[in-house]
């Protein structure tokens, strides 16, 4: 197996060809993949039409997997696996990272593609290590320094015009149990001990701080993290599979295909608590370890 891994953004991005996943990966190839992903944060697998099994395979070469969300319901027959389809109003189209509102969010996400529009869909990535990397020195001081409340109550009512019941339903199933986690703003990832911006859209305010002081901080420093310097976009075609380090990335599923078909089935590596500058760990506000979802990764 000789494996090639081409950067596909100037920051934030590399192709991953010369490997079949449909098979299992040795330990060097499966070593030299993991190390791809610390360095270029989101792997892109081109043709290779996994099923749900060599899906979940596959994404074992990065740890343990999680189940399939904390609340929402997995793909029948597979715990792990869960289904990414939703209609108008209730797509992921909020630069985010996955599953910050559990105390240890998951280290890797792994996407792969079933039904993609022929045309809009695309989901771009963001690197929010870069992101730190670009803030002047006293906005750094301060994002050092702060913390942030995550939460699954998430408001599908931002956008009114998308409310339907499909919605309706699916915001009850997401923030049926509710999670509430402090996260420091600047977390650094264990692999490559390097810092970013861990924010997204999960935050509802920086503790300490009024609503109106928080959304304006948060606004300045996903500045940095949306900047087109330090993002990717991807068009999917099917077949794809897509992995993105959940703990140095932020991503964003366009929303610009109407009532198309877009169906993607989604796995996720267990992570560990994310740790501040300083040192301190994230800890829970309201809920619990979501143990039931995660094995805690020491």
């Amino acid at each position: 197996m000789s494996i090639d891994i081409t950067r596909i953004g100037g920051r934030i991005g590399a192709e991953v060809s010369g490997v079949d996943l449909t098979a299992p990966v040795d330990e060097v190839a499966a070593k030299e993949i993991h190390d791809a992903l610390v360095e270029h944060k989101v792997l892109v697998f081109r043709g290779q039409h996994l099923d749900d099994d060599q899906h979940q395979r596959f994404a074992t070469i990065f740890g343990t997997l999680t189940l399939a969300h904390p609340t929402v319901p997995s793909v029948d027959g597979q715990a792990n696996v869960l289904e990414v389809a939703a209609g108008p109003g209730a797509r992921a189209n909020a630069w985010h990272t996955d599953v910050t509102f559990v105390v240890a969010p998951p280290k890797a996400t792994t996407l792969r593609s079933l039904v993609i529009p022929p045309y809009g869909g695309d989901t771009l990535f963001s690197n929010t290590a870069a992101a730190y990397a670009d803030l002047p020195d006293h906005l750094r001081f301060l994002a050092d320094r702060l913390w942030a409340e995550h939460s699954n109550e998430y408001d599908y009512a931002e956008h009114p015009q998308f409310r339907s019941a499909e919605v309706d339903d699916y915001q009850k199933v997401f923030a049926s149990v509710r999670y509430r986690t402090a996260h420091p703003v600047v977390r650094v990832n264990p692999d490559s001990g390097v810092p970013n911006l861990f924010i997204g859209n999960f935050v509802t305010s920086l503790i300490g701080l009024s609503k109106t002081e928080s959304r304006d901080i948060l606004r300045l420093l996903q500045y940095y993290v949306t900047r087109p310097e330090n993002t990717l976009r991807h068009t999917w075609q099917v077949g794809d599979l897509v992995v993105w380090d959940n703990r140095s990335t932020q991503h964003y599923a366009a929303d610009d295909y109407g009532d198309l078909a877009r169906k993607l089935h989604r796995v996720t590596v267990a992570g560990d608590v994310p740790v501040g500058p300083d040192g301190t760990k994230s800890y829970i506000l309201e809920g619990d370890e979501a143990t039931h979802y995660t094995p805690q990764v020491q």
